[in-house]
């Protein structure tokens, strides 16, 4: 059987790195791509590359649609089709709204909320032309309820939710599935800013008693790239029971 393929954005590290090393276990083809750190997205290459599957890394930001295309005539070039689009690539932005600047703002929409947009339009016409294909994109349980002092984070991921469920019925005739994994406190570079007593008292808010893994965040990712052709349209909580 030829190997099926996935796309991995936000991968040098933390969630986006683990599921597309998940994915190479499993022996798919993975491009993995980030907008800004070059060392850290070839070496995740080499570490996907023992697997001995085939890994393009592309460096470039997904929010600029320009760049997106690059990548996805790259991805045809290569692969010929897509089977697994993972949108990932995020960032955070920690203050209060007044005091956010409008580029701010732009930025954190740019990349959370437009790359999942690019990356979708383009990897559509991909599945259509196979009749299959997986999407799913990376959201936080402050797209549910909301954050106070991350009121953008928390927009840019309610709208990913919302993006997800509108997709997945416009696709489901066409035999695409798009869900959503809306992640809780997880232990990866995102949450370092934290002094250790803010995290002890995050931590005991969290029924399960711990942050997660980005791991377990993998596994269910490609759990949801894998099968389950009648699950779509679904935000699926991955928090410990915190929210």
């Amino acid at each position: 059987m030829a190997r099926k393929t996935v796309l991995v954005t936000g991968a040098s590290r933390g969630i986006g790195k683990a599921i597309a090393v998940k994915f190479a276990k499993k022996g798919y083809n993975v491009i993995i791509n980030c907008a800004h750190r070059e060392a850290e997205l070839l070496q995740a290459q080499k570490e996907i590359e023992n697997y001995q599957v085939s890994c393009t890394a592309f460096l470039g930001d997904m929010g600029d649609f320009a760049a997106c295309e690059r990548l996805f005539e790259l991805i045809r070039k290569q692969y010929g089709s897509l089977d697994v689009l993972v949108n990932n690539a995020g960032i955070a932005y920690i203050g209060l709204l007044q005091d956010m600047s409008s580029n701010d703002w732009n930025r954190i929409i740019n990349t959370n909320l437009t790359s999942v947009f690019n990356c979708c339009k383009l990897a559509i016409p991909m599945m259509l032309s196979v009749k299959q294909g997986k999407i799913i994109n990376i959201s936080s349980v402050w797209g549910n309820v909301g954050a106070s002092c991350e009121v953008a984070y928390s927009a840019t991921k309610g709208g990913i939710n919302a993006f997800t469920k509108a997709l997945a019925k416009e696709l489901a005739p066409s035999n695409i599935q798009v869900n959503a994994v809306a992640c809780g406190a997880i232990d990866t570079e995102m949450n370092q800013w934290m002094e250790e007593d803010d995290l002890i008292g995050l931590v005991e808010n969290i029924p399960t008693g711990r942050l997660g893994q980005a791991q377990e965040v993998a596994d269910l990712v490609y759990h949801l790239g894998y099968k389950n052709a009648y699950l779509t349209g679904q935000v699926i909580g991955l928090d410990g029971g915190w929210i």
